[in-house]
């Protein structure tokens, strides 16, 4: 390695560690973060603790409930069923699932998979949660079917007609994972295993079904339900519904390696990934969350500081907070993992939202002190 290589290699990895521990400064319990640079190379950071109780080092390789990051991975099966000509993306929900859309103003016929996608079906989020720690004690080993999912959804007028809008809608994703398993007769984390994690080499990501439990290693993670309770250690649930919208486990490296084939085209023909990359302006109650964020299908991309912007996902649940964030080509990528990302307030979940993202942005940017041009 050359000295500027080494200098750029220091750089980049003190800029991460610097960042890490800004997130925990904000009171998170844990932070693991791995950035892939455009030569390959992985450097990792950790900060804070894998557990409050016996105050374990967060591991830089560990397991943790990526969220809704899986609808990236939904996102890119159901482009794939595309490019093959099994779907159309402007054929309607009523048309591969006849009947399940329906009542109280809400029309299968009228929606497209497109829709679905992009977050525009204007389809009600009527959503599972936790409300407290008795109640997570209570149902953390409970599942939902996407039927149920769907049917809790329909019970709702839509929040808008389809297209006219943008709001983000887990329903809508468990959809699509009901459109995969119509089309193809297989449940959609089988297809996501079978067009995806084998192709790659990721071994550490899975669809856990009813285990409540993670692989080793992993960090706790933490929620503390209204500001002055205890820390409940939430780590050992079972996903609430994990139908399409969220539901696998993963790691920093293997989102990484994802992430970059998806946009360095490995994944999708051209056709497909340049529909997958076709944006509109999120809605007002997620610009505070993502500044200049635009929603794809299946991806986000968001402005860098440096110019340019970059592409992937964000996910949540339960203590956790994960973000993917990777160039334009494909060649230079960051995930970050949250563990006990304990929420006091509005104004703290945006200050952690806000040093998550800085991380991002700092990775991808290439470092101008180390005499890289930023573009």
């Amino acid at each position: 390695m050359s000295g500027a290589s080494a200098a750029v290699q220091h750089d980049d990895q003190t800029q991460l560690r610097r960042d890490a521990d800004a997130i925990t400064a904000l009171g998170v319990t844990g932070v693991q973060a791995r950035l892939v640079t455009s030569d390959g190379r992985n450097l990792t950071a950790t900060s804070g603790v894998a557990s409050v109780a016996t105050r374990r080092p967060v591991p830089r390789n560990g397991h943790f409930r990526i969220a809704s990051v899986t609808k990236a991975f939904v996102a890119t099966v159901i482009l794939q069923l595309a490019g093959d000509g099994r779907i159309s993306l402007d054929d309607t929900v009523e048309r591969w699932l006849p009947g399940v859309v329906h009542g109280n103003g809400n029309d299968g016929r009228a929606i497209t998979i497109r829709q679905l996608l992009q977050h525009t079906s204007g389809i009600h989020d009527d959503y599972p949660d936790y409300t407290s720690a008795e109640d997570f004690y209570r149902h953390r080993y409970d599942t939902y079917t996407p039927e149920q999912i769907v049917a809790r959804a329909m019970r709702h007028r839509p929040d808008f007609q389809p297209g006219k809008e943008w709001r983000y809608s887990n329903t809508g994703y468990a959809l699509l994972g009901m459109i995969i398993q119509r089309v193809t007769g297989h449940p959609w984390h089988e297809e996501v295993k079978d067009r995806i994690v084998r192709p790659l080499g990721l071994h550490h990501t899975f669809w856990p079904g009813t285990s409540p439990t993670l692989p080793q290693p992993h960090a706790e993670t933490y929620q503390r339900f209204k500001p002055g309770e205890p820390l409940v250690d939430v780590t050992k649930q079972v996903s609430l519904a994990g139908n399409g919208e969220a539901g696998l486990v993963s790691t920093t490296a293997d989102l990484n390696r994802f992430f970059r084939a998806l946009l360095g085209g490995r994944l999708l023909p051209p056709a497909q990934l340049t529909q997958m990359k076709h944006t509109i302006p999120v809605g007002k109650e997620f610009e505070p969350l993502m500044p200049g964020a635009r929603d794809g299908l299946g991806l986000f991309s968001r402005p860098l500081s440096c110019g340019g912007r970059y592409w992937g996902h964000e996910g949540g649940d339960s203590g956790w907070i994960s973000a993917v964030g990777v160039t334009a080509d494909g060649r230079r990528s960051v995930t970050v993992s949250l563990s006990g990302a304990i929420a006091e307030s509005a104004d703290q979940v945006l200050r952690v939202v806000q040093a998550e993202s800085k991380l991002i942005d700092d990775a991808l940017c290439p470092a101008p002190n180390a005499g890289r041009m930023r573009h």
